[in-house]
């Protein structure tokens, strides 16, 4: 779903859609499994429900997972869109920060929805 892009983030394709919730979501089942897969050190039990960030746009935001949400999509808080979507939504290019920028940028309460 994400491959290597730069030093600080992944790059991948999914559908952007606006949604009626408080914060950005996609599937659980996939949310899990990226934060397994790319987050994940290896080191003992780990949490796999952390925020996943990712940049749309030029906005950073912190991904939780939800049930209702179809595969392959990223669902938005229509406030925290950085534009107008295409109906039907078409696959987007989205930034997955790696685990240290993730970090870093949560830390500094830039990634909007956690």
């Amino acid at each position: 779903m994400f491959e290597p892009f730069s030093r600080a983030y992944y790059l991948g394709r999914l559908y952007v859609e606006p949604y009626a919730g408080d914060r950005p979501v996609m599937h659980d089942e996939q949310h899990e499994a990226v934060n397994e897969q790319l987050y994940a050190t290896g080191r003992g039990i780990e949490r796999l429900d952390n925020p996943l960030v990712m940049k749309l746009g030029n906005r950073h935001l912190a991904v939780h997972g939800d049930t209702g949400i179809p595969g392959q999509t990223l669902a938005v808080p229509e406030s925290m869109l950085p534009e107008r979507l295409d109906e039907p939504p078409t696959l987007r290019e989205v930034f997955l920060a790696k685990a240290d920028r993730a970090t870093q940028l949560v830390e500094m309460g830039i990634a909007a929805g956690i």
